[in-house]
């Protein structure tokens, strides 16, 4: 255009920047509004998922149309973003195309103005030509802008690369192999929370657990009973000091310390693999060692039923397993593990109380020379522990042997107890003798 009409380039350049300060402008906006779309996405997604999962449970409570509002809820929020990014889309096209089409007139009446001068073919080329660069400017703004948008997306994954990460699996100092020989834990003012601006969930707590003894941990709903589990294991870094047999935790590698510690959650820990791979996953076992576990926590039976018996692929998260196998398998790890020290955090929950009953009693007798800390749901799992460690609140309010807290109708303990019932309680009370 310009090599046949030079003067076309004086109209050219401000198009230019007007459509650099057009995009520059609409991006301010849609950026956010990307934002916003992709943050009440989410929510759909994992709501749609939960739903699924729990499909029984929404029937068994007939609330089909809770969950159905609630989905909707979601979606309308989702909906009110996307027609937002869809109406900012609609009004860059139509500035763009007010912009092509002014360009476009002032290319025409200047051909127009100059007739005398240009023949009829320099004319065609110009407003044939003028038509393809508007429509290639308006094509290249409107993808560049959509990339920048989508770039989002990396800017989220971007954020997650950016979190806080764990301490070193591994430290110079390691301690012995042979370590911890007693499994004694003391604490001394911790202090823990989550996240660095998150609420501290464990305040100043001083508490020592013996070595080779039962503890019963209770409390209410958000006393911290899990967040103590959590402190020890370093999930998050605690203020205060952790000592494992005389080693202080915050001074050994991640692996160092997880890995002599065995624990069972309420909510099992299962990766996408084998059931080999989840009872032994450093391969450490035999096969016999192995369906022994798995005979211990009543488990064998379930595992020899499956299609490939000890090799079945477990599918993401342990769905193909029920809650209490889940459970089990988790259980089945600990005793495998063998480490002197044994965290039980709700771990048969969802199993029924005849099998509690006797995972319970393999568990005592299994580690009856290891340290144990178990937080139950169940009273009776905890009654005939060596000790009974009450918190509230984050901080430790009873620390005792069961009898002599239930002595003390005072105590927080025996107040819980109550609350089962008369005769519930009266059994309590005579295990705990």
């Amino acid at each position: 255009m310009v090599a046949a009409i030079p003067w076309i380039s004086i109209p050219v350049i401000p198009l230019g920047i007007l459509f650099f300060a057009l995009r520059r402008y609409f991006l301010e906006t849609s950026r956010d509004v990307k934002r916003l779309e992709c943050t009440t996405r989410s929510p759909v997604f994992s709501h749609l998922a939960s739903s699924l999962r729990g499909l029984w449970t929404i029937r068994a409570y007939k609330a089909e149309q809770k969950f159905q509002e609630l989905f909707d809820a979601y979606q309308d929020l989702h909906s009110e973003a996307w027609f937002l990014l869809l109406t900012t889309s609609r009004w860059l096209a139509v500035y763009l195309d007010v912009i092509c089409a002014i360009f476009v007139t002032v290319v025409a009446f200047g051909a127009l103005i100059l007739v005398e001068s240009l023949d009829l073919g320099q004319v065609g080329l110009v407003l044939s030509l003028s038509l393809v660069l508007t429509r290639m400017f308006q094509w290249c703004v409107r993808q560049s802008a959509e990339v920048e948008n989508m770039m989002i997306s990396v800017e989220r994954v971007i954020e997650y690369t950016d979190l806080e990460k764990e301490e070193p699996w591994e430290l110079e100092y390691r301690p012995p192999p042979f370590w911890p020989p007693d499994g004694r834990i003391s604490f001394f003012s911790v202090n823990f929370r989550y996240n660095s601006d998150s609420p501290l969930v464990l305040r100043n707590l001083e508490t020592s657990i013996y070595s080779r003894e039962k503890y019963g941990i209770v409390g209410r709903t958000g006393a911290g009973k899990s967040s103590l589990i959590a402190a020890l294991f370093r999930l998050s870094e605690p203020e205060g000091g952790i000592y494992i047999d005389g080693i202080l935790t915050a001074h050994i590698g991640l692996h160092d310390l997880r890995k002599k510690l065995s624990v069972a959650l309420q909510e099992p820990v299962l990766f996408t693999g084998t059931m080999r791979e989840n009872l032994d996953p450093f391969n450490e076992h035999t096969d016999n060692e192995l369906w022994n576990a798995l005979e211990e926590v009543q488990l064998k039976e379930s595992v020899e039923g499956l299609p490939a018996k000890m090799n079945t692929e477990l599918a993401e998260s342990g769905l193909n397993l029920s809650a209490g196998q889940k459970q089990l398998v988790c259980l089945a790890r600990a005793l495998l593990r063998k480490n002197q020290i044994l965290i039980l955090d709700k771990a048969t929950s969802y199993v029924d109380p005849r099998t509690d009953e006797f995972i319970q009693k393999r568990i005592r007798e299994r580690f009856a020379q290891c340290t144990v800390l178990t937080i139950a749901h169940r009273l009776s799992n905890i009654i005939d522990c060596e000790w009974i460690m009450v918190l509230d609140s984050g901080t430790r309010k009873e620390h005792n042997q069961p009898n002599n807290l239930l002595q003390d109708k005072n105590s927080l303990f025996y107040k819980m107890v109550q609350q089962l019932g008369e005769a519930k309680a009266a059994v309590l009370s005579k295990m705990a003798k």
